[in-house]
């Protein structure tokens, strides 16, 4: 017999719907996960007395010699091979004979593909936080070298106030610690065990679910075959959470990129980590970044397509379905392979603390000015249509606030005093922003030796 299901069928089917409907191309990535499960599931048949030992144990050895095989690149797929469960099946009837065509008892593809996604999932899963944690790591390492360097912070890309390198750094090892807090609550929802629901609706033979859970890892076993077979939430959520990191990699790699150009000059690249251009020799372009960027826009899209691709589906197993692997492990990839040389990359990034310094404009110091116009009595809003007056004037005189006499000072609020020029430095800016969570060395300091210990 070709095919495991054409006892049904009279007519020979035609070899382009058997090409149309094969997936074995995309689910080839889950063969090994393949085989673990198979194994679990020979071992829970052996306990259950549904198969006897003699059998099982041929099916585990068979089972064990073709993952040899896959590991080596040595597995020989047939064109009668619907998919990575057929072929496995099929190799391993061919070493065992009748022992092996007891290996899909008590189970469908329909639970074991599900299987075969969760394990598959929650090593991708914990391979993704590892990964966050060496970034988040890096960005730690370059904030401790760069502490009391000060740069330009941003808001509209316009400068607005002074801020610490370190600060900035730590910002993006806060959002990442985030994607690994959801990375880590998806996990929860996944690990749950689906195998034993078979198509949809259970069996009636004696299976022993929660040892099955026990022998593969799992920490529950679902309650509701249609729900099981039927539901790739687990995919979806995971999906979400990979394309949230990609959109912090993203916006991470943006700020890097327009920091290397010529007009920024805040980094420095490391060269192995660029490319270079066709026609122009001087260039040195920041493709690994550019990529990242680009990748975040690809996985968004795949994300929508898993979504649009379970929106109307009745229960419970539709071949669709067949289509999520597709989608899910490209963004999973995406991911991985994005925090990986990105981590790798910032370990080699040179931040010019001498031109970020030098670039920062003094009238990023009006806010500076407005709050101590505030200590002095005057109201918030009348402090900030002072500083908006002496802003213009500056412009029109083409001068700096240091360059200011006091006299021109009292000539916009007689409660200024000499002591203006003690505040009029980005040194002493974010040396006063020592609010919970502000720029302040001290602030930043403790922040700092928390993710310290945090990631050790």
């Amino acid at each position: 017999m070709k095919y495991m299901w054409e006892g049904r069928f009279k007519e020979k089917t035609e070899e382009d719907v058997i090409n149309f409907t094969s997936s074995l191309a995309v689910d080839k990535k889950l063969a090994l996960y393949d085989i673990e499960g198979s194994i679990g599931h020979t071992k829970m048949l052996i306990k259950c007395r549904i198969i006897s030992r003699k059998d099982g144990d041929k099916v585990i050895a068979g089972l064990n010699k073709i993952k040899t095989d896959i590991e080596k690149g040595e597995f020989k797929f047939k064109s009668s091979d619907e998919d990575i469960h057929t072929a496995i099946e099929r190799r391993l009837i061919e070493i065992t004979g009748k022992a092996g065509e007891r290996l899909h008892t008590a189970r469908s593809r329909n639970d074991q593909i599900v299987l075969d996604e969760r394990l598959y999932l929650k090593d991708v899963l914990r391979q993704i936080l590892s990964l966050i944690s060496n970034l988040q790591k890096k960005m730690v390492e370059k904030a401790e070298a760069n502490f009391y360097s000060i740069m330009p912070a941003y808001t509209h890309m316009q400068q607005s106030q002074p801020v610490l390198l370190p600060h900035y750094l730590l910002s993006y090892v806060e959002m990442l610690e985030r994607d690994k807090s959801r990375i880590k609550e998806a996990y929860k929802r996944l690990d749950i065990l689906p195998a034993g629901v078979c198509a949809c609706c259970g069996t009636s033979l004696p299976i022993d679910r929660e040892y099955l859970a026990k022998i593969l890892g799992f920490s529950g076993v679902s309650r509701n075959s249609l729900d099981t077979v039927a539901s790739r939430d687990f995919l979806i959520e995971s999906a979400f959470d990979c394309v949230l990191i990609m959109l912090n990699l993203s916006r991470f790699s943006e700020d890097i990129i327009l920091w290397s150009t010529y007009e920024f000059g805040f980094v420095e690249l490391p060269e192995k980590f660029c490319t270079g251009s066709s026609i122009m020799p001087q260039k040195k372009n920041p493709d690994v970044l550019e990529l990242i960027r680009g990748k975040s826009a690809s996985v968004i899209g795949m994300l929508t397509g898993l979504m649009a691709l379970m929106k109307g589906l009745p229960l419970s197993y539709n071949r669709d379905m067949q289509e999520d692997k597709r989608l899910a492990f490209s963004i999973f990839e995406d991911t991985l392979y994005s925090l990986d040389i990105l981590a790798k990359m910032t370990g080699g990034i040179r931040f010019r603390k001498d031109v970020m310094k030098e670039k920062i404009s003094q009238f990023t110091l009006a806010t500076d000015i407005a709050e101590y116009l505030v200590k002095k009595g005057v109201s918030f809003r009348e402090s900030h249509r002072i500083c908006g007056a002496i802003v213009r004037y500056c412009l029109e005189k083409n001068k700096k606030f240091s360059e200011l006499s006091i006299n021109e000072w009292k000539f916009f609020c007689t409660a200024i005093s000499k002591d203006i020029k003690d505040i009029l430095s980005f040194e002493s800016s974010v040396k006063v922003k020592k609010s919970y969570g502000g720029t302040s060395p001290e602030i930043v300091r403790k922040e700092l030796n928390r993710w310290k210990k945090i990631l050790k």
